[in-house]
Order: C-alpha cells, then sequence, then structure tokens
C-alpha cells in the first residue's frame, strides 16, 4: 500500500470542493484496507473511507487523518436454487456500471438505481434509492473489516439495519465497518419494478415495452434533466446530489403544512416510519421561496432541481453549509419543518 502525504480531495468529489487529506491510500485488495488500520492505530490518526466522492463535503481545512480509497475491484456470480441471482463484487466498482452489468444479464431489481453516482463500496451505507427503490431490497450481505476486533466479518441484510437512506454503518456504527464487497441478489428474467409516478408518467409517454434496459434508460434521461446525471460540462453536476432528506411527518403536520402552503402537500408511504407520512424536501424549499437557481454566490440551487445544491465554480464548503443554513431556516419557519443534511461532511469540528 502507498502512503501518499496532503493529497488534495476537491478533484475526487463530485462537489469540487475542500482541502487536503494530511494522508492518503488506495485500497486494491483487502490486505491494504488491514494496513491501513494498523497503520491509522499506530499514528492515532483518525480513518475515513471514501468511495465516489459524490455524497460527500469536505471542509476547507481538509482533513488531518488517514483517507482510505477503495478500489478493491472483482465480480462473481452464483445461482441459487431458488431462482435468484447473486452478484459478488468489489467495494471499488462504479455502481452504475454495476447496474449495467445487471442489466447485461438479464437481472431485475436495479433498474431503477441506474444512474447514481458513487461506487458499490457506499451504496449500504446511505442505503442509496432513488424512484421508489432501495439498495437495502438487492443485499444479500455486505463482507466488512470490523476496526474494533480487527477482523472480516460478513453481514447479512438483516443485520444491516436497512431503513430510508439509513444503515447500521451511517448511525450507529458509524466508522467501525469498511465495506470491501457487497453483494446482490436480483431475479433473473424478471419484470421491472415501477413504484414511481413520475417515472411510470415518463415511461406511458414513451410507450413500447417496458423492459428492464428502457425502464433504466428513462431513469438516466430523468436524471439527467434534474441534473442528477454526472455530465461532464454541467454545472448543475457538481453537486452531492441531494442535499436533503425527506422529512417524515404526522398527520396533523401534514394538515398544517397544506393550510400554510394553501395548497395540499405532496406525500408519500413511509414503510419505516409507522404513522408518518414522507414529504418531498424539494417542495417544501420551493414553497419556502427558494426557487430553482437561487443564489446569487459561488454556491447556489441547482437550476434544474431544488434538492440540490451546487458548486457554480470556486465554492467553499462554508459558502455551501451558509447556504443550507438559509434554507433549513427558511423552510423551519415556514412549516416548522427542520430539514436534515444528506451528505457526509468529513474535516469540520461538530
Amino acid at each position: 500500500m502507498e502512503l501518499r502525504e496532503n493529497q488534495p480531495l476537491a478533484e475526487l468529489t463530485t462537489f469540487g470542493i475542500g482541502g487536503p487529506a494530511r494522508w492518503f491510500a488506495d485500497a486494491n485488495t483487502e490486505a491494504d484496507v488491514e494496513e491501513a488500520v494498523r497503520f491509522a492505530r499506530q499514528h492515532a490518526l483518525p480513518l475515513f473511507v471514501l468511495g465516489g466522492g459524490s455524497n460527500l463535503l469536505v471542509a476547507d481545512e481538509g482533513f488531518s487523518g488517514l483517507v482510505l480509497r477503495m478500489q478493491i475491484p472483482g465480480i462473481r456470480r452464483r445461482n441459487d436454487a431458488d431462482g435468484t441471482a447473486v452478484f459478488q463484487m468489489g467495494a471499488g466498482i462504479e455502481w452504475d456500471a454495476a447496474v449495467e452489468g445487471f442489466l447485461l444479464a438479464k437481472c431485475a431489481g436495479a433498474e431503477s438505481l441506474a444512474g447514481i453516482p458513487g461506487t458499490v463500496g457506499g451504496t449500504p451505507v446511505q442505503n442509496v434509492g432513488a424512484y421508489g427503490c432501495e439498495v437495502g431490497e438487492l443485499i444479500d450481505c455486505v463482507r466488512v473489516f470490523d476496526t474494533e476486533e480487527l477482523k472480516w466479518v460478513e453481514l447479512s441484510a438483516a443485520e444491516c439495519n436497512f431503513a430510508y437512506r439509513h444503515s447500521r454503518f451511517n448511525t450507529v456504527d458509524r466508522g467501525r465497518y469498511i465495506v470491501s464487497r457487497v453483494d446482490y441478489r436480483l431475479r433473473p428474467g424478471g419484470e421491472p419494478l415501477i413504484r414511481y409516478a413520475e417515472l411510470e408518467r415518463q415511461l406511458a409517454a414513451e410507450g413500447g415495452e417496458r423492459s428492464l434496459l428502457q425502464v433504466a434508460n428513462v431513469v438516466r434521461r430523468l436524471r439527467r434533466s434534474k441534473g442528477m446525471l454526472m455530465v461532464d460540462d454541467d454545472v448543475n453536476c457538481h453537486s452531492a446530489g441531494s442535499f436533503f432528506k425527506n422529512p417524515f411527518v404526522s398527520e396533523a403536520e401534514l394538515e398544517a403544512i397544506s393550510k400554510v402552503a394553501e395548497k395540499p402537500a405532496p406525500r408519500f408511504a413511509a414503510p419505516d416510519a409507522p404513522g408518518k407520512m414522507k414529504v418531498p424536501a424539494a417542495w417544501l424549499i420551493e414553497q419556502a421561496g427558494f426557487a430553482k437557481g437561487y443564489g446569487t454566490g459561488r454556491a447556489g440551487v441547482s437550476d434544474r432541481h431544488t434538492l440540490a445544491l451546487v458548486n457554480r465554480g470556486q465554492a467553499t464548503a462554508a459558502d455551501v453549509l451558509a447556504l443550507a443554513a438559509e434554507i433549513r431556516a427558511g423552510v423551519a419557519q415556514r412549516f416548522g419543518i427542520r430539514l436534515e443534511m444528506e451528505p457526509v461532511r468529513l474535516g469540520f469540528a461538530d
């Protein structure tokens, strides 16, 4: 494992923001992971695992510890007696490339998750989801290095505690486990899952056979129209994707929101939160007065989607957080709802 000092991190994130890492290394094997953990322990350094940098905001001062970028490759497939196929994938594989592999194998389940930036290793951490589907529904198990017990273990999907943008990896066990491999269980020859109204409308408008590939391509086009598909010359892609989580609200809160807005608030079922409904954060932001393109500084709201904050050029992490604070305050003042930020923050004091 090669260690580098003062590695710039901005270029390794989709935001393009942040200072350097004091120490940096690539993990190409599980042995590299173990070596990195030993080095961090010996030098009393905090350790951060980097994937595709697509859900990350790095502090302007950088990070004083060791950043370990996961590059572990490898794909294996097995067919189980129940008719499903399990794909074992190294944590360093690009997620959209993994989805493309599922499509080529004519295996259903991940088509609505096409076009999401990042790597395989990051998918279980955030329980990545879009268009009515979450990756936790597909995961069979996750192979991880336990940095407390210093051993490799495999955690079942149930042991990962998946919920909306939630897992044990970003809550109770934050920083404890390093993902080296994720096993996904899909349905060979299965029909695409279409659960999202916007996706349904677009498919109906285009007509034709609803194949796995068609659904994935429609999802990618929808993501691109919102600046959520990585395109080099599109400033709207210089973001961390959705910056705020959709809040869960009670029926009483929903009625209050609708009364203030003087129109019915959109809502979605929230299976993970009994007695609650999920309200789109983008709708709340717009109703609070923050339209697409809001902001005149170096950080602003995307021209295409109010849920994304973008780096218009030379923005700092402080610029982004100031804009986020303004939006959160505006939504709280109008609706009494406190939005929760979604991206991981690295190098900040709090």
